[in-house]
């Protein structure tokens, strides 16, 4: 009886080496997927905040391409409009470059030309 005493204790020493590392790499595993499901979900919420952004943008852009050319004249330069500043050029006598960037005018939001044509009491 005593020889099968110890073998049976080096089994089980085994089967529990076995039964820790398992529960360690399923830990591991399991730290893994909730970190990514974490981060997938911080992005998606950057991205819906991103597109709103984006959406009241093009929405005073929209605002903009209305202007006449007396409100584009008006505007030239760079003006905070709102969270944003808007820069408004006059590239030539017809065409107005309007860029829309974030607050501290690091990244561009939206950037377009507007054609206005110069009224004869203008020549």
């Amino acid at each position: 009886m005593r020889r099968d005493r110890p073998r049976l204790s080096r089994r089980a020493g085994a089967v529990l080496l076995e039964v820790i590392v398992a529960l360690s790499v399923l830990a591991f595993v399991g730290v893994a997927a909730v970190t990514l499901a974490a981060e997938a979900a911080r992005s998606v919420a950057g991205a819906r905040r991103a597109e709103a952004e984006t959406r009241a943008a093009n929405a005073l852009f929209d605002a903009v391409s209305l202007w006449p050319r007396s409100d584009l004249d008006r505007h030239l330069g760079t003006t905070r409009q709102g969270e944003w500043r808007m820069r408004v050029n006059r590239s030539s006598p017809v065409l107005y470059d309007v860029t829309l960037t974030d607050s501290a005018a690091s990244r561009v939001l939206l950037r377009t030309t507007l054609f206005r044509e110069v009224n004869r009491a203008d020549r």
